[in-house]
């Protein structure tokens, strides 16, 4: 008889204990930083901000038509003067025409003119020519007019033999990082990619970064494409900076009381609610679906949504909300489970005795 009124007594008190904690709880929930509640109003509208925001203003990226490549500082020209073979010295006649410039033994490319620092050649008979801003066509009719004085009608070949003037820079998750010529190709966004060997499978293709000079252009590639615009009329210029980041810079983290707690990488920069849950496993018994959070920092500041999962149309408002690179995702317990948690921290194995008690 005392055993089971000593049962009672501590079970009363833990009882007791439980309301305290339940107010505890409601205290810590009424938390004063604003919670923004996820319903169908607001995802609407949050739709629509996402929409203005994703449009991504790339005018200045673009060229209607490429333009011809120009001469520039520390190229090398081959130029080959017909008939006339002691003038084309470093540049054999007999390879002028061909496609690939000739290449020795030691794998070096024959000498040829060098354009020095100041956009200069010197040729025999022609002196010093400035073609540097040239294509090969107006260096070409340049050296050819200058030629006409000594010689009747000259016929010359002028081309590229090696670009070194104008680079760009691709780093992050491509095959080949590293400095790319520009050439008589046209140097566009998928080219310089391809150049690279292409991103890799961990590459985020949603948040590459193209540096030009001060300014910075953040370019989403499958985004583009939706919005119509051919990422081949990107053009790169001389010094610009192609940085592609890893999907592991923006993972998304879900804790509390989900089955499997985890860091998630998102698809091509999208990731929602509903899919992180999902890869979670769902809540576990001690989830308390009234209280799923998204805590996100926004400017510097934390911001916080909530969703009841227990409400009508949860699924679809789950799978709406878009997830952002680095928010959280929080499920809190129950306040029952919070309840048991902690009075089995304050008094490890006394709920058992007090139910073992009663029996």
């Amino acid at each position: 008889m005392r055993i089971f009124r000593y049962g009672w007594c501590c079970l009363a008190l833990l009882l007791s204990a439980c309301a305290g904690s339940q107010g505890y709880m409601a205290e810590e929930v009424a938390d004063p930083m604003a919670v923004q509640q996820i319903n169908a109003s607001w995802l609407q509208a949050e739709q629509q901000r996402r929409a203005q925001r994703g449009m991504q203003d790339v005018s200045g990226l673009l060229a209607a038509r490429p333009t011809p490549y120009q001469i520039g500082n520390g190229d090398i020209l081959t130029i080959v003067v017909w008939d006339h073979p002691e003038l084309g010295a470093g540049a054999p006649a007999a390879h002028a025409a061909s496609a690939t410039p000739p290449i020795d033994a030691s794998g070096v490319p024959p000498a040829g003119f060098v354009v020095d620092h100041d956009g200069l050649v010197q040729f025999p008979y022609a002196g010093e020519l400035r073609l540097a801003g040239l294509t090969e066509e107006q260096a070409r009719a340049l050296l050819a007019s200058r030629l006409a004085r000594y010689i009747s009608n000259p016929v010359l070949t002028l081309r590229v033999q090696s670009y070194r003037s104008q680079r760009v820079y691709i780093d992050g998750e491509v095959r080949s990082p590293g400095l790319q010529a520009i050439n008589d190709l046209p140097m566009t966004l998928v080219e310089a990619l391809n150049r690279a060997g292409g991103p890799l499978p961990s590459a985020d293709q949603s948040r590459l970064l193209l540096e030009r000079g001060e300014q910075r252009y953040p370019l989403n590639l499958p985004q583009l494409m939706q919005q119509g615009v051919n990422p081949t009329r990107i053009l790169l210029l001389d010094g610009d900076v192609l940085h592609v980041p890893s999907r592991d810079e923006s993972k998304v983290f879900i804790s509390g009381e989900v089955v499997a707690p985890k860091a998630l990488t998102m698809h091509n920069g999208r990731l929602t609610l509903n899919e992180a849950m999902g890869e979670a496993g769902g809540l576990t018994p001690q989830g308390d679906g009234r209280q799923v959070y998204v805590v996100r920092r926004v400017g510097g500041q934390p911001q916080v949504f909530r969703l009841d999962a227990r409400a009508a149309g949860a699924l679809a408002m789950a799978e709406a909300f878009e997830l952002e690179p680095r928010d959280v995702v929080y499920v809190a317990a129950t306040p029952l489970a919070n309840w048991h948690r902690n009075i089995s921290q304050m008094f490890p194995g006394a709920l058992s005795s007090a139910v073992g008690a009663t029996r």
